[in-house]
């Protein structure tokens, strides 16, 4: 199953081992071959069998951990080196041609002189280790428009997490060589090359770390790492950071947010996307269990989204990945029971988790009590009394979207769904309330480029620091934040005004006047959604303040649920004095943004100021 070629094989090696035709792809995989010079290539083909010998070889190695308990069937779990264990933002790059093209939120190299810093770090990088090309395709295969990659990476946990996330292997292949098609080329290696005879680590790494991206020629190149969307590189890098550059020049929009299947006791479906920075709640509302009788809920994905405008002047979406890489601390079967029946259909690959003594794994909020003696993330014995985390903060579960109970039939549609409602989520214990409807489309667009939230372990960095998180994109933007914005502007100018989604900003983790939660959040934000479907038709009580329309108190559905007056008061309400700090730390946002900030938000900005003055 595994081609073997000489060491730094030429085209004509690749040509006579290589199970395609497609001439640009041998050229790619000769090209990289022969810069990282690895001992053997495997053409991945996405198999069963494939999948399972990798996986035996990974156990063999000690990179992955068999999981015996019957709670986790056909599943493993990794532990990373501890100084690879989240994205690395410092290292993250995009390499436009003109420095002005990356904006602020990006670090920028010159595009010339990254390439010959990679070509010094890739120059033998994969030595002693099997370069795996990985086909790919994000979305469906049978799209309009399918849009394909091809991943080479040194790395087996790689193979195996991809086969989850997106759609690999000989049929994808089949397609690309049908359509003669343009793939993004992506370039990974865990940087750790093995000389002869050498002893390798369960987690190969390396200190120095590149997660490159040159948006006008579309590849990605990523060295260093070999954890999570710095690795899995169909993930952050290709359908955001690739994707928004694609999407800003063919006038469709890569977001990263979840989408969900909303159905009323009277049978009005409605869909509804949602962006969260990481680890801010988006994947337990993906999959969000409706307390209200009657309500159902669906899921189509829990991170990423494609926005195009459609034939009837609507807003389309589709969700192009095929898996789930979710925070697993606070996924639990009190707060998240339609992804914990998910995993637990098992086929499953959990980072960073604790060890439990039967042979399965476990992390922070997965059960209301702890289990009295573990195997932490780092190896060591665990019991809650420790003084540190079981798991790591940004432990992850990787699990195959089709195995969700509460799967859309919509989900598996090539032209996606049309999009009613966009939430734009922060993290904020004062200042923003629970739930905001915007005025108009640019007002919803102002409520996304001021998006906030408290950092969390899903980024390097300090915890709990307030930034600025436009449409939670700051991570993945692959160009200038003001020309996104700009295109957020122009994109909307090919829908219907009357068909535009409805845009609403939320905040569940709003504090109370004692320093609690107001809110209880999880699957009582049912009771909000409730409202927002209610906005959409046209009903539910609304009042102005200064930032956008509220509801009443009387307008959310609080029938059965505990909670005070008092709780609700402080969930719902707008502070002018908080806002006026709010408006002053604003400013200092939009400056940076220089002279591409839109007209439209600079317009917005000043209604703000004019009402938070009234």
């Amino acid at each position: 199953m595994v081609d073997t070629v000489a060491k730094a094989p030429g085209a004509e090696d690749i040509q006579a081992d290589a199970p395609t035709t497609h001439e640009k792809l041998i050229q790619f995989v000769s090209d990289i071959a022969e810069l990282t010079t690895p001992d053997r290539i495997h053409w991945v083909d996405g198999s069963d069998a494939e999948y399972g010998q990798l996986t035996d070889e990974l156990v063999q190695s000690g990179t992955f951990t068999r999981l015996t308990s019957p709670d986790f069937p056909d599943s493993f779990a990794a532990f990373s080196d501890p100084a690879d264990v989240a994205r690395v933002e410092s290292r993250t790059f995009i390499c436009s041609e003109n420095e002005r093209d990356a904006g602020f939120t990006n670090n920028w190299v010159d595009p010339a002189e990254m390439r010959s810093t990679l070509a010094g770090v890739f120059d033998g990088a994969m030595r002693g280790r099997t370069m795996y090309v990985i086909p790919f395709v994000m979305g469906p295969l049978d799209a309009e428009d399918p849009k394909f990659g091809v991943e080479v990476t040194d790395s087996a946990y790689v193979v195996t997490s991809m086969r989850i996330m997106a759609r690999i292997g000989t049929d994808v292949l089949r397609r690309m060589e049908e359509l003669d098609a343009f793939f993004v080329p992506a370039v990974h290696s865990v940087g750790a090359p093995l000389a002869p005879g050498q002893q390798d680590v369960p987690w190969p790494c390396n200190e120095e770390k590149y997660i490159v991206h040159f948006p006008e020629t579309r590849e990605i190149w990523s060295y260093g790492s070999g954890y999570g969307g710095n690795a899995l590189l169909g993930k952050k890098c290709y359908a955001l950071r690739i994707a928004s550059a694609m999407a800003r020049d063919e006038g469709w929009l890569a977001e990263h947010m979840l989408i969900l299947k909303l159905t009323s006791p009277e049978g009005r479906s409605y869909f509804i996307s949602g962006a969260f920075p990481s680890a801010c709640g988006k994947t337990n509302l993906a999959l969000i269990d409706p307390t209200l009788e009657g309500w159902t809920a669906e899921t189509l994905g829990d991170d990423i989204t494609w926005i195009r405008p459609g034939k009837d002047g609507e807003f389309r979406v589709v969700n192009p990945e095929a898996g789930y890489f979710g925070v697993a601390p606070g996924t639990g079967w009190h707060t998240n029971a339609n992804a914990m029946r998910a995993i637990a259909k098992g086929n499953s690959i959990f980072t960073n988790c604790a060890l439990t003594d039967d042979g399965g794994v476990w992390w922070e909020g997965m059960t209301e009590e702890p289990p009295s003696h573990l195997i932490d993330w780092q190896g060591k014995e665990w019991t809650p009394d420790a003084d540190r985390p079981a798991a790591h903060p940004n432990a992850r579960f990787c699990t195959p979207i089709d195995q969700t109970d509460m799967l859309a039939e919509e989900y598996y549609s090539p032209d996606g769904v049309k999009l009613d409602a966009i939430l734009f989520g922060g993290r904020r214990k004062t200042t923003v309330p629970l739930v905001t409807e915007s005025r108009d489309w640019n007002h919803g667009i102002f409520f996304g480029a001021t998006l906030s939230s408290e950092t969390t372990a899903a980024a390097e960095g300090a915890v709990g620091q307030v930034r600025r998180d436009p449409m939670a994109m700051l991570p993945f933007i692959g160009y200038d934040a003001g020309d996104y914005l700009n295109h957020w502007v122009r994109v909307s100018g090919k829908a219907d005004p009357e068909k535009l989604p409805k845009i609403f900003l939320v905040n569940w983790f709003r504090r109370n006047r004692d320093g609690r939660f107001a809110w209880p959040g999880f699957a009582e934000n049912s009771r909000v959604l409730k409202w927002v479907v209610e906005r959409i038709e046209g009903r539910g009580e609304a009042v102005e303040t200064p930032i956008g329309l509220t509801p009443t108190p009387e307008a959310l559905d609080t029938t059965g649920l505990d909670i005070s007056a008092e709780d609700l008061h402080d969930a719902l309400w707008v502070d002018p004095q908080e806002w006026t700090a709010e408006l002053a730390d604003i400013e200092q946002w939009f400056d940076r943004f220089g002279e591409s900030l839109p007209e439209s938000i600079q317009a917005e900005l000043q209604q703000l100021r004019d009402r938070v003055g009234d």
